[in-house]
């Protein structure tokens, strides 16, 4: 046999052989479930039906040379593969094993370990599990169900357990709570699992299949994942079984992305503005209440209040409300009219605030817009402190900038004037 790998890794030739030979791979893991979970801790289609998938397969396969079935419902590789492979690996990890439970779909699972266990310890008490009657778990089928399947899961099972949808999707979701991610069929396979020692222990024959120790060493098939039924756990188990969503209302708002590169420090985004005018030309909206943008602006600034943004506004990134009622308003005043209304198109735009985050996120509606946008971190507040000596003044007829990034060397550029709210002169150094 194989020398099982069990550092998982493959590598040479054969290695994508190997990765898929179940004598060459690691044991799957074996994994006690958590005390919350054990209660007992203290003490599909017909498969004959030619209206049906298995039937359209079959078909396919003798239609097309080039069509492979590989016909689990029939190929009894399916429950011997459980022989050879998982229930050695189960004895040998849990020597002490008592009970061994699955559930039933093809019963490839349940009658390959059962098959496996019959002969290798007969003392395991074998439990298969069916859906029941009436209802669907993905995976399982009802006991009416197995009836035309050929395996010999008769022989293969001792006891078998009914188990309904919705114990199936709860148990599941528990499992995953705790941190062990299984689909509903693996829910399932422990439901009917915990049902069966639940009856054996109202009928008092729990000790019958207890160990030496007086311990019921169980193990049960974790056989998929729960993401492709997600929205199957709020059908079966209802609002109840999930924790309230908050703020619902934000999947409607914020829907545009933002960039690091879209948030520039202040002497930054004022360098940039005073250049941009001389080229492809710029606009610098300024977001605060007219009152505010009145008492003091950048010259050459556009005063667009919002009604959502105040002085003593929360930031949207802190309060869920205001981002609402901010992406909302902003998402309005940005309409493909009202860029053309305010010129925008083909300028560089830099957004300002109270703070920067309102800005902020006005860029990312712009950016949505084919706007090339940025906004001023930290907003007017951030500006004059980090520029204290910039003076503003709406009195000169052409916009001067000197290199406040390095005021020893400060020289002054003369830039014709853009006119945006009428003529504008900015003026760095000490008063």
């Amino acid at each position: 046999m194989t020398e099982r790998n069990h550092l998982n890794a493959y590598s040479g030739p054969n290695a994508l052989r190997d990765y898929y030979d179940p004598d060459c791979q690691p044991m799957l893991p074996l994994v006690e479930i958590p005390r919350s979970l054990n209660p007992y801790y203290d003490d599909g289609p017909e498969p004959l039906d030619e209206r049906g998938g298995i039937r359209r397969a079959q078909l396919l396969a003798q239609k097309d040379s080039s069509v492979l079935n590989a016909n689990q419902y029939e190929n009894d590789a399916n429950w011997q593969s459980h022989v050879k492979w998982t229930g050695p690996q189960i004895h040998e990890q849990l020597p002490h094993i008592n009970l061994i439970c699955a559930g039933m779909g093809t019963s490839g699972t349940s009658t390959g370990l059962g098959q496996y266990f019959k002969h290798a310890k007969p003392s395991v008490t074998r439990l298969g599990v069916c859906t029941a009657a009436g209802d669907r778990v993905p995976g399982p089928r009802s006991y009416a169900l197995l009836s035309p399947v050929e395996f010999p899961w008769r022989d293969s099972v001792d006891a078998i357990e009914e188990v309904g949808s919705k114990d199936a999707f709860s148990l599941s979701l528990k499992l995953c709570r705790e941190g062990l991610i299984c689909g509903p069929s693996s829910g399932f396979n422990l439901q009917g699992l915990l049902n069966y020692l639940g009856r054996r222990k109202a009928a008092g024959t729990l000790k019958e299949i207890a160990g030496p120790y007086g311990l019921i060493q169980c193990a049960f098939i974790c056989c998929d994942l729960p993401y492709q039924y997600v929205d199957e756990y709020f059908d079966k188990l209802g609002d109840a079984s999930f924790h309230p969503i908050n703020n619902q209302n934000l999947a409607a708002v914020d829907l545009y992305r933002y960039d690091e590169a879209w948030e520039l420090e202040p002497t930054r985004a004022l360098s940039q503005f005073v250049d941009s005018l001389n080229g492809t030309g710029a606009a610098l909206l300024d977001l605060r209440k007219p009152n505010d943008f009145a008492a003091s602006h950048v010259p050459g600034a556009y005063n667009l209040p919002l009604r959502s943004a105040g002085p003593s506004t929360p930031s949207p990134f802190s309060e869920a409300s205001v981002l609402e009622s901010q992406w909302t308003e902003l998402e309005s005043t940005f309409t493909p009219d009202r860029i053309n209304a305010h010129d925008l198109n083909g300028k560089d735009v830099y957004v300002m605030c109270y703070g920067g985050d309102t800005a902020r996120v006005a860029t990312s509606v712009l950016r949505a817009r084919g706007i090339s946008a940025s906004s001023v971190k930290g907003g007017y507040s951030a500006l004059r402190t980090e520029i204290p000596h910039l003076q503003m003044s709406e009195q000169g007829k052409s916009l001067l900038k000197q290199d406040w990034l390095n005021a020893s060397a400060a020289t002054e550029q003369e830039i014709e004037q853009v006119p945006l709210r009428g003529y504008s002169e900015v003026v760095v150094g000490p008063p």
